[in-house]
């Protein structure tokens, strides 16, 4: 059998101002018709790069040697007329950031309609009708309809979502992913990972995966490559390598995974907050029968729906729900961003809604916000260094440029980055430093309430845990009171005191994270943590067994 992928001895170095750059040294893998490989490792290791060169992407101060085949199709040596007619049919990627691979101003079903007429003959109507089934198979709701959105008006999953749904349009023979479910609620992503192993088995798609998610690589994965500065420390079967890592650094990475807990281990709960009680801090935020509608006419979205929900001093509330579900709306609401069209807001005690000039501006002054695409949130003529010091700009008009810097780079030095970082920018960083940097401007001005919508999506465990850790020694120090917005279960339990469940825009449940994670009320709420995936090969599939008999995928 001909691998359908392989890559031998690859070597990229990347031209700089400062130099160059050595990203991948030596790395030879294989990708066989229905195998996945996941490659793993931190932000940095090479990863990515790796998955760039397998289709011929790299940028223009990227320089490759060794090679790689694709289909029997050298793409080292190929025309660019070669890689056109070879990406989107005989191998296409799903990017890590779905801002970056659709066009703001093309309705999604057009942009997929696309694909499938640059590589097939087939009419408009039925490139059209293709492209809502294709959102059916991918999990959008009301396919035809939304097949006229913008990628503005969907959620960071949906979005998601239709850039898979534009890589399997045309039943690639490889399909090499980038992190594709960072963005997607767990429900979700085990309906996507349901059909790209579908796909893999069905028609023989092979499967390049990476990712920093180890319960996605137990879930999905038959081999799995390991590496780390550029090189591959370890390769095997998914259960050798999850389960007995022979490498000191595979060892950390898998210690670093959180897990979901799913059956009472003690007492203990989130970071700075109080578990199985109401915190006693005065709120910081309140939202109080919050109702938002976006839209006019048929086309209006409910986005919610009378929600109600306090943070205290001091604590942290995990929000989490599914993609579309509201939950980044709510925080959108609490930060200002969003008018509710009925329900009251108050930010400190104040009524953010009638709050206006300087009295507005001062509120918002103690609010720190990651949104959940860095590369969206930060400026890309910016330098790192001026991208966190805007805040401080804006805010804080009497500090002086050196104060700026040394603040700057004691920020960069908490979320730990290094100093020398500061003079790039931001398209110059990994996705995780990308995230970090957000970070870093979201503290910088020591707020009392921090915001973050999805802030650990984009990170690798080892990078994720220590965000975590950092944000929960500011917290204890500070006191600044966190909303929490993640799909991320297993971190909501390990990081957060409360937690709220949402569901189409309207408040599922709400309690402390334990009690409410171990004994949820609702079966939305066990849905949501049946389709969690664990870093145990063998765990994961009778998981998996157990949760398509029960019909508990993202369709239920």
């Amino acid at each position: 059998m001909n691998s359908i992928l392989e890559i031998a001895n690859l070597g990229v170095v990347f031209s700089t101002e400062s130099g160059d750059v050595p990203a991948v040294r030596g790395v030879s893998l294989r990708v066989e018709p229905g195998e996945t490989l996941a490659l793993v490792g931190e932000s940095g290791s090479g990863k990515s790069t790796v998955a760039l060169a397998a289709l011929g992407l790299l940028p223009g101060n990227a320089r490759a040697s060794g090679g790689v085949s694709v289909g029997g199709t050298d793409v080292m040596g190929a025309s660019e007329a070669e890689l056109a007619r070879l990406r989107g049919r005989t191998a296409s990627m799903v990017f890590q950031e779905p801002a970056t691979a659709l066009d703001p101003l093309t309705r999604i079903g057009k942009q997929i309609a696309e694909v499938v007429r640059n590589h097939r003959d087939v009419s408009r109507q039925e490139a059209a009708a293709e492209a809502a089934e294709l959102l059916r198979r991918v999990g959008i709701p009301e396919p035809e309809r939304r097949a006229s959105a913008f990628p503005f008006q969907l959620s960071g999953g949906q979005r998601q979502r239709v850039v898979i749904a534009m890589a399997i349009a045309n039943s690639p023979g490889l399909l090499v992913a980038d992190e594709p479910t960072t963005a997607l609620d767990v429900t979700v992503q085990a309906e996507i990972l349901d059909l790209l192993r579908a796909l893999a088995a069905d028609s023989g798609t092979g499967v390049l995966l990476v990712t920093h998610n180890m319960g996605v690589v137990a879930d999905f994965a038959d081999r799995v490559a390991v590496m780390l500065e550029g090189e591959i420390v370890e390769t095997g079967a998914v259960e050798d390598v999850l389960l007995r890592p022979t490498h000191e650094y595979t060892r950390r990475l898998l210690a670093a995974v959180p897990r979901l807990a799913v059956t009472v281990t003690g007492s203990g709960g989130g970071s700075g907050s109080v578990v199985g009680e109401e915190a006693e801090g005065a709120p910081v935020v309140e939202l109080r029968d919050v109702s938002v509608q976006f839209g006019r006419g048929p086309r209006a979205v409910r986005a919610l729906e009378e929600v109600s929900l306090t943070v205290r001093a001091g604590e942290t509330v995990g929000l989490v729900g599914e993609s579309g579900s509201g939950k980044s709306t709510a925080a959108r609401v609490a930060l200002g961003l969003v008018a509710p069209e009925s329900g009251g807001v108050s930010l400190f005690g104040a009524d953010l809604r009638k709050a206006r000039g300087r009295a507005r501006r001062a509120l918002l002054a103690g609010v720190g916000v990651v949104l959940q695409d860095p590369v969206a949130s930060l400026d890309a003529r910016m330098s790192v260094a001026e991208c966190v010091a805007e805040p401080l700009r804006v805010h804080r008009r009497g500090m002086g440029a050196g104060e700026r810097r040394e603040r700057v780079a004691e920020v960069l030095e908490l979320v730990r980055l290094p100093r020398e970082l500061a003079r790039r920018g931001p398209r110059e960083l990994s996705g995780g430093q990308r995230q970090r940097v957000s970070l870093a401007r979201a503290l910088v001005l020591e707020p009392r309430l921090l915001v973050a919508d999805e802030p650990t999506s984009a990170l690798d465990v080892s990078v994720q845990q220590t965000v975590l850790e950092v944000i929960t020694e500011l917290q204890a120090e500070l006191g600044f009171a966190c909303l929490f917005v993640s799909h991320d279960l297993a971190v909501v339990q390990q990081f957060a005191g409360r937690v709220v469940v949402m569901r189409g825009g309207r408040v599922e449940e709400q309690g402390p994270t334990m009690s409410t994670l171990l004994h949820p009320g609702t079966a939305y709420t066990r849905r949501l943590i049946a389709a969690v995936p664990v870093p145990d090969p063998v765990l994961q599939r009778e998981r998996r067994e157990r949760r398509l008999a029960l019909g508990t995928g993202a369709g239920a």
